[in-house]
């Protein structure tokens, strides 16, 4: 297997993915990571949770606290892109929106290493044109320099929680290099994880699959064809899923539900994938699930 060759992680995003991301790399790929979030008080709010995590695994006897502490020393909270300018590869993890992941990748080409890996983590939104926003106007896209600076941009899609989902689902836009797409598996391997190939389409394969489903299922709930309880009971003991879709909705995020279903429906122009309205609803409400205690269960 190619030598992923990441000497230093950035991760952009210290919620509770961006988090998950910078622990496994630290405590599997044992690479040193520098986690950064445009709110500070969020970086320092995801260390405890890091430091939460490790002790959990150390109480359990996963892991000694040797490894705990190695892990942790490796992790350090950084003020600024501009702070990871020397990064190997950049995992960015924040919210399902398209513009402000095309303003990220901007500033990512600008002020990165021009031989950085440059990953996004999203769930749904194309890696085409993320990829296309980091080349500057001035430059072709059919350019040698237009090709180099698109070709190093991959999908690197991980989990929820990321320290317990073996899974990462790995996206090649039309631009990126087979070395990016090669560097970036062995990278995600090195992190413990089974790693999957999609095209980019919406979605992926993942929630071009997962998000209808849950959505069928809020619909069902919208029309009274049956309670929440009975929904996700006969999804469980019906076809011995984990957990019901409308209990894994809460866990996922309404609002990150949404807006992977409103991208899977304005990506396909396909009315099988027309949101919920009850959905809808929910998250106008603020109604996002566990992290905001009120889903389609209480959490408080």
């Amino acid at each position: 297997m190619i030598a992923h060759g990441i000497r230093t992680l950035g991760v952009l995003g210290a919620g509770q993915m961006g988090t998950g991301i910078a622990l496994v790399s630290a405590l599997r790929a044992k690479v040193p990571v520098l986690l950064h979030d445009r709110s500070q008080d969020q970086v320092i709010k995801g260390l405890a949770f890091v430091d939460k995590l490790l002790e959990k695994d150390v109480s359990k006897g996963r892991i000694s606290s040797e490894e705990a502490k190695e892990a942790r020393d490796r992790i350090t909270g950084v003020d600024g892109v501009h702070a990871m300018r020397d990064v190997d590869m950049v995992v960015e993890a924040v919210s399902e929106n398209l513009s402000l992941k095309q303003k990220i990748f901007q500033q990512f080409a600008t002020e990165l290493s021009p031989e950085a890996i440059l990953a996004s983590n999203t769930s749904s939104i194309s890696i085409t044109k993320i990829a296309a926003s980091t080349i500057p106007e001035c430059v072709s896209a059919a350019s040698d320099a237009g090709k180099k600076t698109a070709g190093r941009v991959v999908g690197l899609h991980f989990f929820n929680p990321v320290p317990v989902m073996k899974l990462v689902e790995l996206i090649s836009a039309l631009q990126t290099t087979s070395d990016t797409l090669d560097r970036a598996r062995s990278f995600a391997t090195a992190c413990g994880k089974e790693v999957t190939t999609s095209k980019d389409v919406p979605g992926f394969v993942s929630n071009a699959l997962l998000m209808p489903f849950i959505n069928e299922a809020i619909m069902c709930l919208e029309q009274g064809t049956a309670t929440r309880d009975d929904i996700d009971t006969t999804m469980k003991l019906g076809m011995n899923h984990p957990m019901g879709p409308l209990q894994l909705a809460d866990f996922i995020g309404l609002d990150t539900c949404l807006a992977i279903q409103e991208t899977l429906y304005a990506g396909t122009r396909d009315s099988k994938y027309r949101p919920s309205v009850l959905l809808e609803r929910m998250v106008d409400a603020g109604w996002y699930g566990k992290k905001s205690g009120k889903g389609f269960y209480d959490y408080n």
